[in-house]
């Protein structure tokens, strides 16, 4: 058995176990009631869109006033972020494994069937079988799109015409997460994550400029260790700030790569925050502020134990947090106390709620897109 057939079993391996252990946390704890919220923010939801059902780690781009999203069967739309009104639609031709990336042109999905999928404002430019799984979302930026696998190495495409222009590939552990992984850009560089570390890659040869590691990896066994950066990061200022798979936050200097400060805390969710503070919740759904300067706790919030959080984003001066039923929770930066409580349509959210001026996109894994404006 060559080394590389040998990985790729591993893998295989890991991904089944991981969701074998998943699967049997038959005691898990009740989730927490909700309390009564009197409202101290105003909002509302301002307009609704249907999705086929999200069954795949979905990704919602805010770009140019719009909303590019994509369902469980393939389709693929553009909406206005103020009306919700669709812009252009397409379709991959078959059901989706990742997605979706954008520049506001072009967008990328990837199919179950490992297909790398690229429409032009809707129309299918271009497409190429992928060696390999993927269930990050591409990422569309520079004129390349770069697609990330579940081994987390990374391959960088002409958005024109479909050529493969490089490949990164390393060994790495025996396994790794079926979630997605840090795909992101700044400036002239490629963000990416390879197990606890961050990589500054060359976009235009996928060189590596720099390596940090964000945690250290735990444990007696790999699944112990498993400690991949998990997506999406969130770019505060020149940092990009990160969470590694149950056991650290951290942000490191996107210029230099150099970590700024990382704290031994878990969770499996992405983070999300601003140039003052990243927010997160840990494994138990215990939300935590963090001051992005020096990674000073600011805050814990204990209230919505359990409940099955997303990743969260800022919308002016709250924090929201969707959860396992659907509803989303609208919490001062402040202090953590919840401002405002808005339902969707009873099933989970999935992935973090997008902001695009002042709506606030947020999806479910029924398929439904709400968008709400808090004032």
């Amino acid at each position: 058995m060559s080394a590389r057939l040998g990985g790729a079993v591993w893998l295989a391996v890991g991904l089944a176990l991981a969701s074998l252990l998943a699967g049997c946390a038959s005691d898990k704890p009740k989730p927490a009631a909700l309390e009564a919220v009197a409202p101290k923010i105003a909002g509302r939801m301002v307009w609704t869109q249907r999705l086929a059902k999200v069954d795949f780690p979905l990704g919602i781009v805010a770009r140019d006033g719009q909303f590019v999203v994509a369902g469980g069967d393939g389709d693929v739309m553009a909406l206005d972020a103020q009306t919700g009104r669709e812009v252009w639609r397409g379709n991959a031709g078959s059901a989706l494994a990742a997605g979706v990336g954008s520049d506001g042109r072009y967008a990328a999905v990837v199919t179950r069937a490992n297909e790398l999928v690229v429409l032009d404002k809707g129309q299918r430019r271009w497409s190429t079988r992928m060696p390999s799984h993927a269930v990050t979302p591409p990422l569309v930026a520079g004129e390349r799109v770069f697609v990330m696998s579940v081994d987390r190495g990374v391959r960088a495409y002409d958005v024109l015409d479909g050529r493969l222009l490089w490949v990164f590939e390393r060994a790495g552990e025996p396994l790794t997460l079926a979630q997605p992984g840090l795909l992101a850009a700044y400036r002239n560089t490629l963000i990416a994550g390879n197990g606890a570390s961050m990589l500054g890659l060359d976009p235009t040869t996928g060189s590596i400029r720099w390596e940090s590691a964000v945690a250290s990896p735990r444990g007696t066994n790999e699944v112990e260790r498993l400690a991949d950066l998990v997506g999406p990061g969130v770019r505060v200022g020149d940092s990009i700030c990160v969470r590694s798979f149950q056991v650290a936050v951290g942000c490191v200097g996107a210029d230099t790569g150099v970590v700024r400060w990382n704290r031994n805390v878990g969770g499996i969710q992405g983070v999300g925050g601003d140039t003052k503070t990243l927010f997160g919740a840990d494994a138990s759904d215990r939300i935590r502020a963090w001051n992005v300067a020096n990674g000073d706790l600011l805050w814990t919030h204990e209230r919505l134990l359990h409940r099955g959080l997303s990743a969260p984003a800022v919308a002016g001066g709250a924090v929201v947090f969707g959860d396992f039923e659907g509803q989303v929770h609208f919490m001062s930066r402040e202090n953590g106390d919840v401002q405002l409580r808005l339902p969707t349509d009873g099933t989970a959210v999935v992935g973090p709620p997008v902001l695009s001026g002042t709506t606030l996109l947020v999806a479910t894994k029924g398929g439904g897109l709400f968008a709400f404006r808090p004032e």
